[in-house]
């Protein structure tokens, strides 16, 4: 395994160094892996969105308010890393829809996956799993989501998305924290009946500490805690819950290490503060939930030994710690799960997941487990389908080494934004990433909204992040080769910029 892992460093970096430049700006390009699924490079025939995708938004926004939809895609021709829309447009997908596509478009082995005769079933029903699982649900979930799970946990819950995953861990932690208070005593009358009309005690008074620019979901718990954007929480009550400020780190990190230190310093003192502050107002702070990267709230970083006492404080204060890896989580940042890169051996009670894992989700520590039917319950739960699709996707990753290929991939698209942020000071600024997980800040959202759509129609989908950040979200079979083909791409862009 180690030689085998030296042999995969030295070929990222030859690949980065011998072979014969062709880039107008970066300097060399990588080698074109052959995939048969994908195309080449963009192709755009219309601006986006065109004449089709324009009449298809005018039609959709008779029956629902279609404001957020950029264009209208066809995805029997998307391949790969390839969206095409329906006016013939083909597009580098740097975005994945939102971060939720793994291992590309109409990928061969999920196809292959789909025209296997025994998982007809899987795809056609989708039973009640919480009453009526089917045969095979116990070893799907074996071959998919117990093999990657985070250290120490080996309890699992499947959801339907990233939302419900939250929203249930919330409930999930209130219910041990209440049984912990209430020892080996039984549930009384009193609170059966109280909890019936939203009074205490059958309804304690806890919350969930969040940081300021987190996003968690928009169901009503998730929202408490969901703190990137106002349009997401305009109109809506919600709980008086606390929100702690997270880190704003200064770049390059290795120029300010001790304005950085300072600043994760003080955001863990108003941490225990306001723990100690909500004791007091008799809301017990009964978890802490953060994500790796803040990743809808600007791409904000914190260092991992920031992590790694918030984890301690969290343990000090009896709070369950409770990890968002619903977009970070599945390989993006070169470790399948971001935690990870804090090296920890206990690193949460409870991991959250979504997007590129298929199904939503929660792993979680086995004195969490509910200890009645029905606590922790919908319809669904998720679906079977998803985790044989996520056990074909887990294989793919596994065979053509794409977590390595996050971190090689991501060093050429960071490496070119760091270049191109020295070329274009004025447009881009704070690049930084980890794996693919890139991002950069541009001066205000307005430069932020054209410089997506003039890149969208040059043959390069991107995306926001925060009030000013543009994020970049690959599938994990993102090569070399299409970082040096989307920097060249964006370079032009910020050349013509105006």
């Amino acid at each position: 395994m180690a030689s085998l892992l030296m042999f995969r460093h030295m070929t990222c970096i030859l690949q980065q160094h011998l072979f014969v430049p062709r880039c107008r700006y970066i300097g060399q390009a990588a080698a074109r892996i052959n995939v048969d699924f994908e195309y080449e490079s963009p192709l755009m025939k219309t601006e986006v969105p065109g004449p089709k995708s324009r009449e298809l938004i005018k039609q959709l926004n008779t029956i629902q308010n279609a404001d957020a939809v950029n264009f209208f895609c066809n995805y029997e021709k998307s391949r790969g890393n390839y969206l095409v829309d329906v006016d013939g447009n083909r597009m580098l997908d740097l975005y994945s829809q939102i971060s939720s596509i793994p291992i590309g478009y109409n990928h061969p082995a999920l196809i292959k996956i789909l025209q296997q005769p025994n998982n007809l079933s899987s795809f056609i029903n989708r039973p009640a799993l919480g009453i009526l699982p089917p045969e095979n649900f116990t070893a799907t979930l074996e071959e998919s989501l117990l093999n990657i799970g985070p250290k120490g946990l080996k309890q699992v819950m499947t959801m339907s998305c990233g939302s419900c995953s939250n929203e249930n861990a919330f409930k999930l932690i209130f219910m041990w924290y209440r049984k912990k208070e209430r020892g080996h005593s039984s549930v009384t009358k009193e609170e059966l009946d109280s909890c019936m009309i939203n009074k205490f005690p059958g309804c304690p008074d806890y919350s969930i500490l969040s940081f300021m620019g987190g996003f968690h979901g928009r169901t009503m718990g998730c929202l408490a805690t969901t703190h990137s954007k106002a349009i997401h929480k305009l109109d809506i009550p919600t709980f008086d819950w606390p929100i702690a400020p997270f880190p704003k780190l200064k770049y390059p990190l290795d120029q300010f290490e001790k304005e950085n230190q300072v600043e994760e310093t003080h955001c863990l003192e108003q941490v225990e503060d306001l723990i100690v502050k909500y004791r007091k107002k008799k809301t017990t702070v009964v978890g802490i939930i953060v994500e790796p990267i803040q990743s809808e709230g600007g791409d904000n970083h914190a260092s991992d030994d920031f992590f790694r006492k918030l984890r301690d404080i969290a343990r000090k204060h009896g709070c369950a710690f409770l990890v968002d890896e619903v977009q970070t989580g599945g390989g993006a940042t070169g470790k399948f799960w971001a935690h990870e890169h804090w090296g920890m051996d206990d690193p949460a009670d409870v991991v959250t997941f979504s997007k590129k894992m298929m199904t939503g989700g929660f792993f979680h520590k086995d004195e969490l487990r509910p200890d009645a039917p029905y606590r922790i319950f919908n319809t669904w739960l998720g679906e079977p389908s998803k985790n044989i699709l996520l056990a074909e996707v887990l294989n793919v990753i596994k065979q053509e080494g794409l977590l390595h290929n996050a971190v090689c991939a991501g060093k050429v698209l960071l490496d070119g934004l760091q270049d191109l942020q020295t070329r274009y000071p004025h447009l881009l600024s704070r690049v930084r990433g980890r794996g693919t997980f890139c991002s950069f800040d541009t001066p205000d959202d307005a430069t932020r909204s054209k410089l997506i759509l003039q890149t969208r129609n040059k043959g390069v989908v991107i995306g926001g992040s925060g009030d000013k950040s543009i994020r970049f979200r690959p599938t994990l079979i993102f090569k070399e080769y299409h970082a040096h083909l989307f920097l060249n791409i964006f370079n032009d862009v910020l050349a013509e910029f105006k």
